[in-house]
């Protein structure tokens, strides 16, 4: 960044895009008031190089939008993601994967604020969006189908459910492997919902098969894992089996 600051000067793409980097960097790590400020650097430096309605400055605000997420500040985040996707169906047209980013982004964030309804407006555009751009299965494919069976559960449709999550975990299979750790969520999901339904046994046999997936590709020491733990123990005990 330094090199690049002393090369092109603080009003260059470049530097810019080299910010937006280094805020994922750091995102990723947790440090999430730092990944904010290099957003935000990024965000004026790419308003000032190329106006409000550009590509590259929905893109920061998506970036944004999911660091207010993290940092539990829902409400900022969605308004952030609905401007994001303002500019983006004025720049980019009717169907794009970047649109269909933040349609999940948003519908994940709708259910978080407890707004099914439109959580669900989102998702399902969302993916009819994604089938039109890829018909041949995508793994975004898979990450609507698997949010929708979010939807759905929370509104307690869980046969419903079950039918998005079973979905959803075909495709994962089919383009990411069946060793990915996205495969693992959604066999968790598949067992909850099984658990939900009183269906004990087959809950903690796909929960032993989800837990076993996400350590061998995450690591036994990730968060994912000690949550996959819990969800077997309470899939184990639905099940009457107190070992």
């Amino acid at each position: 960044l330094r090199v690049f600051r002393r090369v092109y000067g603080d009003g260059h793409g470049t530097v810019a895009e080299t910010l937006q980097n280094i805020g994922s960097v750091l995102c990723k790590q947790g440090l999430h008031d730092r990944a904010m400020a290099k957003y935000e650097e990024a965000h004026e430096m790419y308003r000032r190089l190329y106006g409000d309605d550009h590509e590259k400055v929905a893109v920061v605000l998506g970036n944004m939008a999911g660091v207010l997420s993290r940092q539990g500040k829902h409400a900022e985040a969605l308004a952030m993601e609905e401007k994001a996707l303002g500019i983006k169906r004025r720049t980019l047209g009717s169907d794009h994967d970047d649109i269909a980013h933040s349609l999940l982004n948003l519908g994940e964030l709708y259910r978080g604020q407890g707004m099914l309804v439109e959580a669900l407006g989102m998702l399902e555009e969302g993916l009819g969006m994604v089938r039109r751009l890829h018909p041949e299965r995508n793994s975004l494919e898979g990450q609507f189908l698997k949010s929708i069976g979010d939807v759905y559960g929370e509104q307690g449709r869980l046969e419903d459910a079950l039918g998005m999550f079973k979905k959803a975990h075909r495709i994962f299979r089919k383009t990411l492997g069946a060793e990915s750790a996205d495969v693992g969520r959604v066999t968790l999901n598949i067992a909850m919902s099984l658990a939900f339904q009183g269906k004990g046994d087959e809950a903690a046999e796909e929960c032993e098969e989800g837990v076993g997936i996400l350590r061998r590709a995450l690591g036994g020491e990730h968060e994912e894992v000690a949550l996959a733990l819990y969800n077997l123990a309470v899939c184990k005990n639905n099940g009457g089996d107190t070992q």
